[in-house]
């Protein structure tokens, strides 16, 4: 799938993922992380492995997006969307923005089993962390002989195709094939282990994958992107990162949009 995002220089090895280490400051980490906790109680959904809130379009039903506006903290300051908007990851989208935002909140120990986000939403998805790191997997289904477009019975491989060090304030994009053909999980787990690059296989990190798999460890595909020198070091030699309480906010384009109603913010 052809795309217009406009930094080919944060793209992880040949998929169409993309990491921006930094992609906010600390101060407006901080800013939003405050705003976070300042929500009410009854704003957070309780699900069995996180909690979560949806920001814009409280629903999505058969018929579309229910629009509602996103938090002024999302689009004054700081300015979230527009920067996502300049990325050019939106760029193909009818509103070449993101329009529907859920925020997510993962304790150490806490992930998302496998999953394709659907298509309700243009092939684009980018998400944001806040407040801590996690490994974060791309699987695939497993080959087999079912007739093409037949989701029956279909086997993920748990074998993590690529993954990917999400630091706090970095931003993850993933286009096209890998979000139509992909499936993207967080390990349940409080800490990451993390497998040292093996420079004499010759591979990448997120070709020498197969190599060794969880429950021992992962390569980290997006090393050379990273931001922060002392986790660059771990994801070259190996060792083990400790999760806190980390934040994400999925930011995506639903391009069926139900005439304007008030419904208020969220």
């Amino acid at each position: 799938m052809e795309h217009n995002l406009k930094f080919e220089i944060n793209r992880i090895g040949n998929y169409d993922a993309f990491y921006f280490p930094n992609f906010l400051s600390r101060d407006e980490e901080q800013y939003i992380l405050r705003k976070i906790h300042e929500s009410p109680r009854q704003k957070w959904k309780q699900l069995a492995n996180r909690r979560l809130q949806i920001w814009e379009g409280g629903e999505i039903t058969k018929k579309g997006l229910l629009p509602q506006s996103l938090p002024s903290y999302l689009t004054v300051y700081p300015n979230l969307v527009e920067r996502l908007r300049v990325t050019g990851a939106f760029a193909n989208s009818l509103h070449q923005e993101p329009n529907h935002v859920i925020l997510n909140e993962y304790h150490p120990g806490q992930g998302i089993m496998p999953h394709e986000d659907g298509p309700k939403y243009f092939p684009a998805v980018a998400t944001i962390s806040l407040g801590s790191h996690a490994a974060f997997n791309y699987y695939r289904y497993k080959p087999n002989h079912l007739e093409p477009g037949d989701v029956q019975d279909k086997v993920i491989d748990q074998d993590p195709v690529l993954s990917v060090l999400l630091e706090p304030r970095s931003l993850i994009v993933s286009l096209g094939d890998m979000y139509t053909s992909y499936l993207h999980g967080i390990d349940p787990v409080k800490e990451d282990r993390i497998l040292p690059f093996i420079p004499s296989t010759g591979l990448q990190p997120s070709e020498s994958q197969e190599l060794v798999t969880p429950p021992f460890g992962v390569f980290i595909g997006n090393w050379d992107l990273l931001g922060d020198e002392d986790t660059k070091r771990i994801t070259m030699s190996g060792g083990i990162l400790q999760r806190g309480t980390r934040y994400s906010l999925t930011c995506r384009d639903v391009e069926r949009v139900l005439p304007a109603r008030s419904f208020g913010f969220i």
